[in-house]
């Protein structure tokens, strides 16, 4: 590989208190979906010195920086870092916590801007050692606004071509400074699920002489974990958890009709189809067995992350040479929360590895989840990161990963 791992580490050890403040900086002016000003900002900021080919955004926020090498033509490697956070309250203590109400970077995706802006540091060093491009792209909108496909549309996969795609995402439940991954499905679809059943309102003391829709939305509460273990196959799973019902408006009224909300993951499409029929199934004949009518409605959200395999094998040996044997672990199976990554994924070959940033004095299975409100991470373990960026793409460009878009 072309990379000396001391040396390069030596290099992001340089750019390492620049990737804290800048994350510190995005984490206390988190911003949501697909407009996120201060954050491109604070992007632009860190990139203005550097000699990239910067282009920001016309339908988000987003940037794009070209980084070419000195030796002429060649592939074009992307890297990814998301930029949005979460409409949720921050309860972590830090001093740099949230300054915006109701709004946190809980998962982690001001480390992975952070991250990605060192690496475009480190990189730019190193131009006139590599040919072909390196291309960063911070996105916004991985929240559930499907930036990657926006910036897709923009372009953001053209001109030069690109022939790979490399991600990552922290996870404070690994060790600190892991790196894990898998081939093929790595991370589920997920689909938004909506019902609603329609009995007939009364008095609560009554209820013979109305038709009492809240037990039937148990009863399909209940059938639908029924039918996720029995009808489905162990080995290509599905998850369905209903999270909100709403009805009623008081102690003593029977409401007419019960309003549930949920969510529906799946690591392959013949699981997802399989899970939406059925799930339209039991919704209409269980409310048909008690006399009422019953609505399904879902909304399809991002694609399954299906990694490729032969470059999962090529970032298992970036990261034993870069981080030693014992830094890299192979998944055993997909992990159930989403990314819109999976839309890069489609269309280049590439890989999503999870970073493990596990905080100081935690365990990994102690340690406060992504989309929790008191998340928090190893800032150290920003090293890995920065490292990791930089050494796949260095690796890719020099032609130790056989494989092209």
């Amino acid at each position: 590989m072309p990379f000396e791992s001391a040396a390069l580490l030596d290099q992001v050890d340089g750019v390492l208190p620049d990737v804290v403040a800048l994350r510190r900086r995005i984490h206390r002016h988190p911003e949501l979906g697909l407009q996120l000003p201060h954050t491109q900002q604070a992007v632009l900021d860190a990139l203005a010195d550097l000699p990239l080919t910067v282009r920001k955004g016309e339908a988000l926020t987003s940037v794009v920086a070209d980084l070419e090498g000195g030796r002429g033509a060649g592939p074009t490697i992307l890297l990814r870092g998301d930029m949005d956070a979460l409409p949720m309250p921050e309860d972590t203590g830090v001093e740099f916590a949230s300054e915006v109400d109701g709004t946190m970077h809980a998962c982690g995706h001001d480390a992975h801007t952070a991250m990605l802006a060192g690496a475009a540091r480190v990189l730019s060093a190193q131009r006139d050692g590599f040919a072909g491009t390196v291309r960063f792209m911070f996105q916004p909108g991985e929240e559930g606004f499907h930036g990657a496909r926006f910036m897709i549309d923009e372009g953001v996969l053209d001109d030069p071509h690109v022939d790979a795609v490399f991600g990552l995402h922290v996870t404070p439940n690994a060790p600190s400074g892991v790196v894990s991954s898998r081939g093929g499905a790595i991370m589920a679809a997920p689909d938004v699920l909506a019902i609603r059943v329609r009995g007939k309102g009364g008095h609560a003391s009554s209820p013979y002489l109305a038709n009492d829709p809240m037990p039937v939305a148990a009863e399909i509460v209940t059938a639908l974990q029924v039918f996720a273990t029995r009808r489905i196959d162990t080995f290509d799973p599905v998850v369905i958890t209903i999270t909100k019902i709403r009805a009623g408006t008081t102690n003593n009224v029977i409401p007419e009709d019960v309003v549930m909300e949920g969510t529906l993951r799946s690591v392959s499409e013949r699981s997802r189809r399989l899970a939406l029929d059925g799930i339209a199934r039991i919704v209409s004949h269980v409310a048909a067995a008690h006399e009422m009518d019953a609505t399904f409605e879902h909304v399809e959200g991002y694609p399954v992350t299906i990694n490729d395999r032969q470059f999962v094998r090529f970032t298992e040996a970036v990261t034993k040479r870069l981080l030693g044997e014992q830094a890299y672990l192979e998944m055993p199976a997909p992990v159930m929360g989403a990314e819109d990554f999976s839309y890069l994924l489609q269309k280049r070959p590439g890989a999503f590895a999870f970073l493990g940033v596990c905080p100081p004095n935690h365990k990994p299975t102690d340690a406060h989840a992504c989309h929790s409100n008191r998340m928090m991470i190893d800032e150290s373990a920003l090293r890995s990161g920065v490292g990791m960026y930089c050494a796949t793409a260095l690796a890719f460009l020099d032609g130790d990963a056989q494989v092209r878009g």
